[in-house]
């Protein structure tokens, strides 16, 4: 009996598996990323924004808050340096490095590996967030199948 392109399409996501266990940060990132987008940034501008604001929240989490480029180093004025049109554009640094879509590519997708962000971990991350759930609400639950 022939599967449908639907049902093989459904089989293939239920074996992909994470190259990298899935951390509370991969979630958080890919979250702020499709709210940046949300509110008009570009993709490659959307993803900097994802990974910056990740490390800067995890940074001041434990106690490394060192944030360049005159950003503040919390997620409240990380938001509002953002959502207020200064002007400026560009990616976001911290260290001096720049966090740009290049930088989410390979510190979240290539680490647990783009066929499992594409195929299962960003359209899962993609339907919460369209269907409103915060963050704080997913971050564990969501995780939980997934497993390297």
């Amino acid at each position: 009996m022939a599967r449908t392109a639907k049902a093989t399409a459904l089989a293939d996501t239920d074996q992909l598996r994470p190259l990298a266990p899935i951390r509370r940060f991969d979630v958080f990132a890919e979250y702020k990323r499709r709210k940046a987008e949300r509110r008009g940034d570009d993709p490659d501008e959307a993803a900097g924004y994802g990974i910056w604001v990740a490390k800067v929240v995890a940074g001041r989490r434990f106690g490394r808050s060192r944030v360049a480029s005159g950003h503040a180093p919390d997620e409240r004025h990380a938001r509002r340096s953002v959502d207020a049109d200064d002007g400026e554009r560009g990616p976001r640094e911290l260290d001096g490095k720049p966090q740009t879509g290049e930088t989410f590519e390979r510190e979240i997708v290539d680490r647990m590996g783009r066929a499992f962000y594409e195929r299962v971990f960003a359209p899962a991350i993609g339907a919460a967030f369209d269907a409103g759930d915060r963050y704080e609400d997913i971050r564990d639950r969501i995780r939980q199948p997934w497993k390297p």
